[in-house]
């Protein structure tokens, strides 16, 4: 005795059946060859499909995404990044060239010789590196240290290396180097080097003050701040921060101009006082 299968009727114009008729196949709901829409309600009716919300993301929501995307990818979170770029693709809001960067990315997610950093880095193992600086001259380095550190909006390998030769930092932190991710070449190869893997970066301790309305507003902004002190008898804050790379520090206390004093040590002082002596020549007649 054959089991009797209840039916039911679509009122629906021709426009909404080749509609459902596409979704059957796209979602492989097919009866041969041929879209089978009575497969794709039966699939959605047991769970085997799900609907989803429309595809009405806002451009903030997409923005927000897509720069968590790039948060993963930068810190090397490869598989969570990928997902996170698969669910942005099947997002019809994406804009045309937005979906086109991230599937070139999810094409080729990570060059070679980033997944061969991150892994050094991991099990802090000494390598050598190939960089390619902006006058296109090529440098061979041997890292002993290294962390992937975001600058401003570019990435950047900060770096203890044994070689030194055109660094033009003080003395202490003349191992030092900051390179730009950008500038490693694609087809660049990642080896092992012989000898130690350094605990950290070179430092020096740099003391500055803060005077005027910065003195009241200015709160630490990183750990490297040793001392954060306000000074009530002469209204000023005093500040003593670790800093392995002088060129990002003096940038930074660019953006104070004159509510910024570097006291200390003297090398550091002189070098911004060197700076500030160029940008008068520039400006006299």
């Amino acid at each position: 005795m054959t089991r009797q299968k209840r039916s039911i009727t679509l009122s629906i114009d021709e426009a909404e059946k080749a509609q459902l008729e596409q979704l059957a196949l796209d979602f492989g709901q097919t009866w041969g060859d041929n879209p089978n829409v009575s497969k794709l309600m039966k699939a959605i009716a047991r769970g085997q499909l799900r609907l989803a919300a429309n595809h009405d993301w806002s451009r903030d929501r997409i923005d927000t995404l897509n720069r968590a995307l790039n948060l993963l990818k930068d810190e090397g979170y490869l598989h969570e990044a990928l997902c996170l770029a698969h669910l942005l693709l099947e997002r019809s809001e994406l804009n045309h060239p937005l979906r086109q960067e991230i599937q070139a990315w999810v094409e080729q997610p990570s060059a070679p010789w980033r997944v061969d950093i991150d892994r050094c880095i991991r099990q802090q193992r000494p390598f050598r590196l190939m960089y390619q600086d902006a006058a296109n001259r090529l440098w061979n380095f041997t890292v002993r240290h290294a962390k992937i550190e975001r600058h401003e909006d570019r990435q950047y390998l900060d770096c203890w290396c044994d070689e030194t030769e055109g660094n033009q930092d003080v003395d202490a932190l003349r191992h030092n180097w900051s390179l730009r991710l950008d500038r490693i070449p694609s087809e660049a190869v990642i080896s092992p080097a012989e000898g130690h893997w350094q605990p950290e970066l070179s430092h020096i301790e740099v003391e500055f003050f803060l005077l005027g309305g910065l003195a009241f507003g200015y709160r630490s902004k990183t750990k490297a701040d040793l001392v954060n002190e306000w000074q009530p008898d002469v209204q000023q804050r005093r500040v003593v921060r670790r800093v392995s790379n002088t060129f990002w520090f003096l940038r930074e206390v660019r953006r104070y101009g004159a509510d910024c004093l570097i006291s200390s040590p003297l090398p550091i002082r002189e070098k911004f006082m060197q700076e500030l002596r160029r940008w008068v020549e520039h400006y006299q007649p």
